[in-house]
C-alpha cells in the first residue's frame, strides 16, 4: 500500500510521492536549547523518530534532519542567571552546550535516535545575512532602525499554512515597544543587539537574526530549496512555520511539500506549564519507568492529537508492557521446552483464529501505518496477537511440537513491528523490597503448606509477596517469580 498523509498545509489526506523515488528528506523543527527536557518534547521527538523509522522499514532512503536552536532571547536570560558576571557570549555557548548534552542524553535514554544532520542556528549566521540581503534584494523585506523585518504585503498567500486571512490575523497584531516595524504583522529577520547582548556583525549594524529565518536557511542548505516534509509541534504552525514559508517562497524557494504536525501535551487535562507546577522533565519519569512506558502512553493517542499525560496512565500503561514481555519470555520458555500446563478449555480451538491474526500481522500493522501513521491502531494490532497468543499458551489442548512455530512467527514480528515503533520491550527493574534469598525461602514453605493442604498458609505466603510486589507463576517445572 501507500502511505498517505494528513496534509496541514492542504487541510486534505494526500498519496505521500516524495520528489525522488525511493527517497525522503525530512527536516523537523527541534529544541531551543535553555533548560532541562520535558515529556512534551520527548513526545514530539518520539513522534518523528517512529515516522522515519517507519520511512525505513518501507525501503525509502531517509535523510532526517532536526535543528537546534542556540541563541535566542531565552538562551541569553538564562545566561545571565546561570554565569553572572561572565562574558555574555561565552555565557551563551556553556548554556547551549550544556542544555544540547542534555537532551541527547535523555533522548538516548529514550531509545531516540539522532538525527542524520543537526544544524545548529550559530553555525549559520553569515548564511542567514545573505538570506536577508536576498529578501531584502527581492523587495520582500526592509531595514529600520538596525533591525530588519520581513514586509508581510508583500507575502503572496500568507496565512494559507494556519487557514487565516489577513483580517483575522491583523485583528490581535500589536507593534510591541521598541519596534520598528511598518505593519504589526511584519516580522524580524535581524534583531539589532542590545547592550552586552550576543551579537554578529553585519551590513545592518551588530546584531543577531530572528528565531524564523534560521530554519529557512538550514533547511534549504542541508537539503535543497523543496524537500518532502516539514515537521513540528502544532504550536508552531503560526506564526513560525507561516514565516518560514514566507521568507523561502520571498527568496523565490518552493520549501517543503508535505506538512505533519505533533498534538501538545496536558498533564491531567491542563496545559503543562511550569507556572502551573505540573512541569515534568524526562528525568522524573525515567527514575520510576522504563523509555517503553512512556511511549506506550504516547501510543495511544494519534500523533496529531493533545496526549494527556497522568500518572495513572503510567502505571497502567506499565502493566500492559509487562503482558507484551511476558508473552515474549513464555515463548521463548516453550522453545526450550519448558512450558505451564493449560489450564483454559475452549469450545473451539483458539488455534486457528490465532495463526490469521498471526498470518496477517505485517499486513494490518502497514496498513494502520499506511493511513497517516495511525500509531494506536498499529500498536493495538500487536496487542490483539498477544492476547490471542496467551489463549494457544495456556490452552488445555497445546501441543509445543504443534503450535509453537505459529507462537514464534508471532513473537519475532512483535519484536520486528516494535522496533518500528521504537519499542525494546523492556520493564526499569525495581528495586527488590525483600532479599532474593528469603523469596526463596518463602516459596520452599509455600510448597510445602500445599503438599500439606495447608491452602490458608500457601494464601497467605502469596499474598505477603504480592504486597512486596513480587508475583508468584506456577509452572510444571515448579514455582518462578518475577517483580511487577
Amino acid at each position: 500500500m501507500t502511505i498517505h498523509i494528513n496534509n496541514t498545509l492542504t487541510r486534505k489526506k494526500e498519496e505521500f510521492r516524495p520528489l525522488k523515488k525511493g527517497t525522503v528528506t525530512m527536516y523537523v523543527c527541534g529544541p531551543t536549547v535553555y533548560g532541562e527536557p520535558h515529556i512534551g518534547h520527548a513526545r514530539s521527538a518520539y513522534v518523528f523518530d517512529v515516522i522515519q523509522r517507519y520511512l525505513k522499514y518501507k525501503k525509502y532512503k531517509v535523510t532526517f534532519v532536526r535543528n537546534v536552536t542556540d541563541v535566542d532571547d531565552k538562551i541569553i536570560n538564562k545566561a545571565r542567571e546561570e554565569f553572572k558576571g561572565e562574558d555574555l557570549n561565552s555565557a551563551v555557548k556553556k548554556v547551549s552546550d550544556k542544555y544540547l548534552r542534555s537532551y541527547h542524553r535523555y533522548m538516548d535514554e529514550l531509545g531516540i535516535q539522532r538525527p542524520d544532520k543537526e544544524p545548529k542556528a550559530t553555525e549559520y549566521i553569515n548564511k542567514m545575512k545573505d538570506f536577508v540581503l536576498l529578501l531584502i534584494k527581492n523587495g520582500m523585506a526592509y531595514e529600520s532602525g538596525g533591525d530588519v523585518y520581513f514586509d508581510i504585503k508583500m507575502a503572496k498567500d500568507y496565512g494559507k499554512l494556519s487557514n487565516q486571512s489577513f483580517e483575522m490575523l491583523e485583528s490581535g497584531a500589536r507593534v510591541s515597544p521598541g519596534e520598528n516595524k511598518k505593519d504589526p504583522l511584519d516580522f524580524a529577520l535581524w534583531k539589532k543587539a542590545k547592550e552586552g547582548e550576543s551579537s554578529w556583525d553585519s551590513p545592518w549594524g551588530k546584531g543577531r537574526p530572528g528565531w524564523h529565518i534560521e530554519c529557512s536557511v538550514m533547511s534549504s542548505d542541508v537539503l535543497g530549496d523543496e524537500f518532502d516534509i516539514h515537521g513540528g509541534g502544532i504550536d508552531l504552525i503560526f506564526p513560525h512555520h507561516e514565516n518560514e514559508i514566507a521568507q523561502s517562497e520571498g527568496a523565490g524557494k518552493k520549501f517543503a511539500r508535505y506538512w505533519i504536525h505533533n498534538g501538545l501535551l496536558t498533564i491531567n487535562k491542563e496545559k503543562m506549564a511550569k507556572s502551573l507546577g505540573n512541569f515534568v522533565a524526562v528525568d522524573e519519569v525515567l527514575k520510576k519507568y522504563s523509555a517503553d512506558v512512556l511511549k506506550l502512553v504516547f501510543l495511544g493517542t494519534h500523533y496529531s492529537h493533545p496526549v494527556d499525560f497522568s500518572w495513572e496512565r503510567m502505571e497502567a500503561n506499565k502493566e500492559a508492557l509487562g503482558r507484551i514481555i511476558r508473552f515474549l519470555e513464555e515463548v521463548k520458555k516453550r522453545e526450550k521446552g519448558h512450558h505451564q500446563i493449560g489450564g483454559s478449555n475452549f469450545k473451539k480451538s483458539p488455534l486457528a483464529a490465532f495463526k490469521k491474526q498471526s498470518d496477517n500481522i505485517y499486513s494490518d500493522f502497514e496498513k494502520y501505518m499506511d493511513n497517516d501513521f495511525d500509531i494506536p491502531d498499529a500498536f493495538a494490532s500487536l496487542f490483539d496477537i498477544v492476547r490471542a497468543g496467551n489463549t494457544v499458551l495456556h490452552w488445555s489442548k497445546y501441543d509445543n511440537k504443534k503450535h509453537l512455530k505459529h507462537l514464534k512467527k508471532a513473537s519475532k514480528a512483535i519484536l520486528e513491528l516494535g522496533d518500528v515503533l521504537g519499542l525494546a520491550f523492556k520493564q526499569k527493574q525495581a528495586q527488590l523490597s525483600i532479599p532474593e534469598k528469603d523469596i526463596n525461602v518463602l516459596i520452599e514453605k509455600r510448597i510445602q503448606a500445599r503438599k500439606n493442604k495447608d491452602f490458608k498458609t500457601a494464601d497467605k505466603i502469596r499474598q505477603d509477596l504480592d504486597k512486596k510486589s513480587i508475583t508468584l507463576e506456577d509452572t510444571k517445572e515448579g514455582t518462578t517469580w518475577r517483580v511487577k
